[in-house]
């Protein structure tokens, strides 16, 4: 019997003496240019150093916060209490702004131009984190040529139902802008409930600025809406509670005043009671209602508290920002290294084709 054995097939050792001959082959060609390589990587690292210089360093503003909000905690003697007496205090406030959603909440345009339209105090002026952003992007100077954008303000506090198209377009360019390049939100980690806001320009007091006021304006609007409905219902329940004190205040007076009309009454004469009996029926109606409508009004200031969502801001941004550029010696290595690789590969693309 032959035994089987590993060596290769004429076929195998053909191609494998091909691919060394051919890699061989490549090699002597690209030593015998080695001077334009060379050549091609010396002007490669001193472009990769001019570029150094000339390219900003960039700053990132981060933000950590997480959010609580348990239904359960912090009233939760009340809320049995309430139970027991078959007494509900209405449901959460929706989930609309969670997970996902509330990562994207940061990213809409409406919370990004609400933050844009704050006022910072920036090289000795009080201005809006949107006329900030255009100074320091130098659009000015490009639109004292064009006569529609010469006069365009966005001074802060500005209700958006002030502007024009124009603002709106350039408000629209800076949000695709830090939306694209500047923002980035989300969790880290997804084992932990930590949600993670960074900001990144070439301006530090910028990054610093629009990081903390998107996160005030998204925070103020996330406790808004989620405890919308039960601060509704509380602001009802007051208003219906000091409309009846007020009916009760009046009836109590009205009894008081029907009682005096009738001090000494002949016993005979029942019909001159009938305005003080009536008057009692109010009160005691009154009172029933008042103590109802005290007892939901109580309660339904629990329902706030327990819908308020708590926002814990862990992390700030805090001064100097972390700085991302690109040393002298990185610019150097990489920029001859890709000019290199380039022209090589060029070389090898001319010689193959043509």
């Amino acid at each position: 019997m032959r035994m089987a054995t590993n060596e290769p097939t004429p076929k195998d050792a053909i191609t494998l003496k091909v691919i060394i001959e051919s890699t061989n082959e490549w090699f002597q060609f690209l030593l015998s240019k080695w001077k334009i390589i060379v050549l091609a990587g010396i002007i490669g690292a001193i472009l990769g150093i001019g570029y150094s210089f000339i390219k900003k360093p960039l700053y990132t503003a981060a933000l950590t916060f997480a959010i609580e909000d348990d239904k359960s905690g912090g009233s939760g003697g009340v809320l049995s209490l309430a139970s027991q007496f078959g007494i509900s205090l209405g449901s959460s406030g929706g989930s609309i702004f969670e997970g996902t959603n509330l990562i994207e909440l940061f990213k809409s345009r409406t919370m990004v131009e609400q933050a844009l339209m704050k006022p910072v105090f920036y090289e000795g002026d009080t201005i809006s984190l949107a006329e900030m952003y255009i100074k320091n992007n130098k659009w000015r100077e490009k639109w004292d040529k064009k006569p529609k954008f010469a006069k365009i303000q966005f001074i802060q506090g500005t209700k958006r139902k002030y502007f024009t198209r124009v603002h709106d377009s350039i408000l629209g360019e800076i949000y695709a802008d830090l939306s694209k390049k500047s923002l980035y939100v989300g969790q880290k980690d997804k084992k932990v409930s930590i949600i993670t806001m960074e900001v990144t320009s070439a301006n530090e007091l910028f990054s610093k600025f629009f990081c903390e006021n998107l996160a005030r304006e998204v925070g103020q609007f996330y406790v808004t809406t989620k405890s919308k409905k039960a601060r509704t219902n509380m602001e009802i329940l007051s208003r219906q509670t000091d409309s009846i004190r007020q009916e009760l205040d009046g009836a109590i007076k009205g009894l008081a005043s029907a009682n005096d009309n009738t001090f000494n009454l002949n016993p005979a004469l029942n019909v001159r009671k009938v305005p003080s009996v009536q008057k009692q029926v109010d009160v005691q109606a009154n009172t029933a209602i008042l103590t109802e409508l005290v007892k939901q009004t109580e309660l339904a200031k629990v329902t706030l508290r327990r819908e308020t969502p708590l926002i814990q801001v862990l992390d700030r941004p805090i001064l100097p920002l972390k700085t991302e550029k690109i040393g002298k010696l990185k610019g150097l290595i990489l920029g001859g290294f890709l000019a290199s690789f380039l022209v090589g590969f060029g070389l090898i693309i001319k010689k193959y084709y043509l």
